[in-house]
């Protein structure tokens, strides 16, 4: 299971989904993106929307440690993003089996554009730079001489952090083309696992116009489950506030079991 930008695995809604498994009868293995289990990384890197070298990393590791067992996936948000660019990028190779993803930020120029506005965007924005911030400066010494960290301090927007900080950090030529080569849209076509795209068109982080209906309609391995409203990774359902679940965690976990199940 993969979280989603600043998050980590012992967040409500990730120990959630990993809790539905276990009660399923599936071993779940939470992925912490780098820096984000509590302590910082070693190396000057941080991680990315399009970085699947960790994903796939621990994938050959769970093949090797537990050979013949399936192998399933669930992401949130940019861990989505990150799965469905995975499954594109080994296509029929993909270890693999099945995948789930929650409200992936399609359309990651427009998106970042889109959180900068409104008031939801606002406050999102404003959570997620100020724990980049402290990453950045928990990492002063590693990145000392490789960039200048200064201008990242002071980003107003995602866009803007990811100009100066994260695509030249990780080899793109500025945000744009970290965004381009980076987006889940470009990879769907290639994907040849069952995969369930689970959506909802006011995100208030995705951009709805980047939600990909075509892509999804033209490739029999996609299941497309987007819905009119649902929030960023809400779809909260029940009758009372105090008892409420996530619709959305339960349907991830149904459809991953249901084909787990059916390569065992």
């Amino acid at each position: 299971m993969l979280h989603g930008l600043e998050g980590y695995i012992r967040r409500p809604y990730a120990s959630g989904v990993l809790t539905r498994l276990f009660d399923r009868g599936v071993r779940g293995v939470g992925l912490n993106f780098r820096g984000c289990g509590g302590e910082p990384n070693r190396t000057a890197r941080f991680y990315h929307a399009g970085d699947t070298g960790d994903l796939a990393f621990v994938t050959r590791h769970l093949r090797h440690r537990y050979p013949g067992r399936p192998i399933g996936a669930i992401g949130f948000s940019l861990g989505g993003n990150v799965i469905l660019k995975y499954l594109g990028e080994r296509g029929a190779d993909s270890p693999i089996a099945a995948a789930a993803t929650i409200c992936v930020p399609f359309g990651l120029a427009a998106s970042c554009d889109r959180i900068s506005h409104g008031l939801m965007g606002g406050l999102y924005t404003s959570y997620f730079l100020r724990s980049l911030r402290r990453k950045v400066r928990a990492k002063q010494p590693l990145l000392d001489g490789i960039i200048d960290t200064g201008p990242a301090l002071h980003a107003r927007t995602l866009r803007e952090f990811d100009d100066i900080l994260t695509a030249p950090l990780h080899g793109f030529a500025d945000a744009d083309d970290y965004y381009a080569r980076s987006d889940a849209r470009a990879f769907l076509a290639r994907i040849r696992v069952p995969a369930l795209l689970i959506q909802s068109r006011d995100d208030p982080i995705s951009s709805p116009v980047a939600i990909p209906d075509e892509q999804v309609a033209a490739n029999p391995h996609l299941v497309a489950a987007f819905a009119p409203g649902g929030g960023h990774a809400g779809f909260v359902e029940g009758p009372v506030p105090w008892r409420a679940s996530i619709h959305a965690d339960g349907e991830a976990v149904r459809f991953l079991v249901h084909h787990l199940r059916g390569k065992s």
